[in-house]
């Protein structure tokens, strides 16, 4: 795990960037192509900014998400639609982006997201796999992705073969798709963002040990794939 302590998160946003532009471009100069998945929410909004504005062969990436809210691309919480937004824009605009989902259906009961999530497995495993990077980010409650503690889902979610899985928060509204513990695993390096003074709080207590209870702890206490930790 390598951590990275920046004055803002101004500053993390573009020095974030240049590292996942420089990670992107590497697998392109590789292996021809780049996979990276990102996370949602309106922390990483900067961070799509200054990513877009990079040069990169972005025809040659292709963008998957971390997690999505079980809500259609045009509500004001989808990811997918804040993704389009913020970071397939410009250049950018030519890189593949592929959802968990086009539609809803109707009812989102356990057995519709089952459905859900198996639909989305599919659509993953014609993808180019593993990713290159996954960009993390943290609550407060410790859940990084959609593994939230104690949420109904999250078991299938920590130890699942697939790479989706779905999990009902108590604490935040809307089911979710999240990529499962595994599949983050098997990335070739994961970048957990985190700012201010609480979930700094957080990111000490969790580095301590893994612990299903804070499950971002299960990210930092392993020794599968390389971490790499930016602070503002």
């Amino acid at each position: 795990m390598n951590e990275h302590v920046c004055d803002s998160t101004a500053e993390l946003a573009w020095q974030l960037a240049d590292a996942i532009a420089e990670r992107l471009h590497a697998a392109i100069t590789l292996r021809g192509h780049a996979v990276l998945a990102v996370s949602g929410g309106k922390s990483p909004i900067a961070l799509f900014e200054a990513l877009r504005a990079l040069p990169l062969e972005w025809p040659r990436v292709t963008v998957l998400l971390v997690d999505e809210r079980c809500v259609p691309h045009d509500h004001a919480e989808s990811n997918t639609g804040l993704v389009r937004h913020h970071l397939l824009r410009d250049a950018a605009a030519a890189a593949t982006f592929v959802p968990f989902f086009d539609t809803l259906p109707d009812t989102l009961d356990d057995a519709a997201l089952d459905r859900l999530a198996d639909a989305a497995n599919r659509r993953l495993a014609t993808q180019p796999w593993p990713m290159d990077m996954a960009l993390l980010g943290m609550g407060e409650d410790g859940h990084t992705a959609s593994l939230f503690p104690g949420a109904p889902g999250l078991g299938q979610a920590l130890h699942s073969s697939g790479p989706v899985a779905w999990v009902r928060p108590a604490t935040a509204p809307h089911a979710r798709l999240t990529l499962t513990l595994p599949a983050l695993l098997a990335t070739r390096e994961l970048a957990l963002s985190i700012s201010g003074a609480s979930k700094l709080a957080v990111f000490q207590q969790a580095r301590l040990g893994a612990d299903e209870a804070l499950p971002v702890s299960l990210i930092l206490n392993q020794h599968q794939t390389p971490v790499s930790v930016w602070i503002a």
